[in-house]
């Protein structure tokens, strides 16, 4: 396929969060056991409410990944100024399994985009083996990039994205949701250093 017709090209995931890889591993991601994330595609709030089933491909369950979920949109497109914003961060997935056999790090955020379209990207690397990842001390400016530098995982094995806009409450599917984004209580609330590729927060 040429590189121009590669969708994560055309949606500018591979430059404005990744570097150009070769796709070695299956990742399916799909929400509400029915709604498959397809690159370019769009999915609504009211749709991905809850985290999805992340299925990862390989054929050595000794092998283990790290899967990213960021938004390099926030808070608007036209001023994304807290990109990227991440989202759900799993490490220790063994392979041929599903993200919920790894280790949730950062929990789960519903997206809730309010300017704008913004672009979700699921992001998995190999990990050179079982590592402990801390939290990172922020969900905004999240810098997809210096974190694989900084845990020696390399250039990705996959990804996918999805579009998603504001939903007017007219169009909403749902009522009574009990969604709520996630507490931040554990969070640093200071931005982080530009000098800094990524300050971890330590256990107590």
């Amino acid at each position: 396929m040429p590189i121009t017709m590669n969708p994560l090209v055309v949606g500018r995931v591979i430059g404005d969060v990744l570097d150009p890889f070769s796709s070695s591993v299956s990742l399916r991601v799909v929400y509400n056991s029915n709604k498959e994330v397809i690159n370019c595609g769009e999915l609504k709030p009211s749709q991905i409410i809850n985290h999805p089933r992340v299925e990862v491909g390989g054929d050595d369950l000794r092998t283990l990944y790290t899967l990213v979920m960021v938004d390099p949109d926030a808070p608007s497109p036209s001023n994304p100024n807290m990109r990227e914003y991440l989202h759900w961060l799993v490490t220790n997935i063994p392979a041929t399994t599903e993200a919920s056999f790894g280790q949730e790090v950062v929990s789960y955020e519903s997206p809730r985009p309010t300017s704008g379209i913004h672009r979700f990207i699921f992001v998995l690397f190999r990990q050179l083996g079982r590592q402990p990842i801390p939290a990172p001390g922020w969900r905004q400016n999240f810098i997809t990039r210096d974190f694989a530098e900084y845990y020696n995982l390399g250039l990705p094995v996959a990804a996918v994205y999805f579009n998603c806009q504001r939903q007017d409450l007219a169009d909403q599917k749902f009522t009574n949701s009990t969604n709520t984004p996630s507490k931040l209580g554990e969070w640093i609330p200071t931005k982080p250093s530009m000098d800094d590729p990524l300050v971890v927060v330590d256990g107590d």
